[in-house]
């Protein structure tokens, strides 16, 4: 019973992963139409305003939920990759693959930080003489949230990846402990 119920507790916090991901995906996608635009940028003599747009709000969320999504996944990779490993004396080896794939995972998830928190703090809303960045204006190119969006893809997909492989060779290792204790016992 304690198997099953190890089995959806995986399933439901994969599940819960892969939710958050496409949310967060979604939120990038709307952000990309609802930026600010060139044509909302004003200027009132040397100094220019760029009013407020929904894609600020809407790409703070995107990041909140793409941090949630990956430090969920990293625990349950982590949960998953050193349980019980060291209450048995085991010495398993780390799999490359899975090292490679959380390595990805975190470079993807901090370039889409960088370049999403970028965005939205651009879509924030500029002031007369304060802008964005030197009391100057700046405006999300097109494209930004998007790339964004696919970077989220990429994260969600390296974390899962990692997740599944390390249960599958956790799974593996179990049977062929079970397989080594009946040829013992035989």
């Amino acid at each position: 019973m304690e198997r099953h119920h190890c089995s959806y507790a995986v399933i439901l916090l994969l599940s819960l992963i892969i939710i958050l991901g496409l949310i967060s995906f979604s939120l990038c996608f709307a952000a990309e139409f609802k930026r600010s635009k060139k044509e909302d940028l004003r200027f009132n003599g040397k100094l220019c305003y760029l009013a407020g747009s929904e894609g600020f709000d809407l790409g703070v969320a995107a990041l909140v939920f793409l941090f949630i999504a990956q430090i969920i996944g990293n625990l349950l990779v982590c949960c998953k990759f050193w349980s019980r490993s060291h209450e048995r004396g085991c010495k398993t080896k780390q799999p490359k693959i899975v090292i490679i794939s959380l390595v990805l995972s975190w470079i993807s998830f901090g370039v889409t930080v960088i370049l999403l928190g970028a965005a939205a703090s651009m879509s924030k809303s500029q002031p007369y003489g304060e802008g964005w960045l030197d009391g100057e204006c700046y405006v999300v190119k097109d494209g930004i949230f998007l790339g964004s969006a696919i970077l989220i893809l990429i994260t969600l997909g390296t974390t899962i990846s990692s997740i599944i492989i390390t249960i599958r060779r956790r799974q593996a290792e179990k049977e062929g402990r079970k397989v080594h204790a009946q040829t013992e016992s035989a």
